[in-house]
């Protein structure tokens, strides 16, 4: 078996990654869980090292020195390095935990808050308060929204495509029930407590996908491989790729772009206006899927 596929084979699924993704994403990653495995390094030091030097990465975002942002930049792409292994190295070792995949979800959030404070202080003394607005909106509303609904589409392409096996597509609803089962004694007040946050996260999502939310339920009467989860995947392909503009990679490039220029707030202009633009073409355009796979399944009744 070649280097590629066994790279493709600790991946979901080719319809969500791109071959940037492949190459310089995944393929490293996969090099490093190859390392820690022989090691015995467990997934989750893995992950606990990939947040921290992501988190460090945002230090060197501070300076002006154009030598220290390079620094950042090499640390920041090393730290996604070890994001992808920690799940490429649990899949290899069968060490799937909970909080594994909490810290994993978390990681990337601790490196932007790092990298948002760091160009927050870079900025203060010429933007002042108007730094602080536009970095907030960009972090707390449109980055996190953009993410959650990326995140969102591509598990609902997953489940349509695969099944749930293939899939980490949740239900609020469920989780909540399974939420309200647990207590707070010891060894369960810790999933507990991330099932509140999560469930809370989940109905964000669903609240934005009302279309989708009334084609579920008939969709899990198809059968995979029926005609119109194969339509869905036709309609949800190509949309695929906007998903993955609004994750990691575009949103970094820009923001080693506007680094390299010395301008570090055309990453946040960059983030509110083009990229929110695109959430809400890919939302528009999702929602008209899957009201045109709903009406199919109707009209065979």
């Amino acid at each position: 078996m070649t280097l590629k596929q066994r790279v493709l084979s600790t991946m979901k699924s080719r319809d969500v990654e791109s071959d940037f993704e492949l190459y310089v994403t995944r393929t490293p990653g996969y090099l490093w869980a190859l390392l820690f495995c022989r090691l015995h390094v467990h997934p989750i030091a893995v992950t606990l090292m990939g947040i921290f030097i992501g988190a460090a990465s945002g230090w060197f975002f501070y300076s002006e020195d154009l030598r220290c942002n390079l620094i950042g930049m090499l640390m920041l792409i090393w730290a996604n390095w070890y994001d992808c292994a920690d799940g490429q190295l649990a899949r290899m070792t069968g060490k799937k935990t909970l909080i594994g995949r909490i810290l994993d979800g978390f990681a990337g959030d601790v490196w932007f808050f790092f990298i948002y404070l760091a160009i927050l202080l870079r900025l203060w003394q010429v933007w002042g308060i108007y730094i602080f607005l536009l970095e907030a909106w960009a972090g707390l509303h449109c980055h996190a929204c953009q993410c959650a609904m990326a995140d969102y589409y591509r598990n609902v392409h997953l489940w349509v495509t695969t099944g749930s096996k293939g899939s980490e597509l949740d239900s609020s609803a469920a989780l909540n029930e399974r939420m309200q089962q647990l207590r707070w004694s010891a060894g369960q007040w810790f999933e507990k407590l991330y099932l509140i946050f999560y469930v809370r996260y989940t109905r964000s999502q669903e609240r934005r996908t009302p279309e989708f939310q009334k084609l579920r339920p008939l969709m899990e009467g198809q059968p995979l491989g029926s005609d119109v989860r194969i339509a869905f995947r036709q309609g949800s392909l190509p949309l695929m790729p906007l998903c993955n503009i609004l994750t990691f990679d575009t949103r970094v490039i820009v923001l080693f772009l506007s680094l390299l220029i010395g301008h570090p707030w055309v990453y946040f202009v960059f983030e509110v206006t083009v990229l929110e633009a695109l959430r809400y073409y890919l939302q528009h355009r999702h929602e008209t899927l899957c009201r045109a796979c709903r009406n199919k399944i109707l009209s065979e009744v």
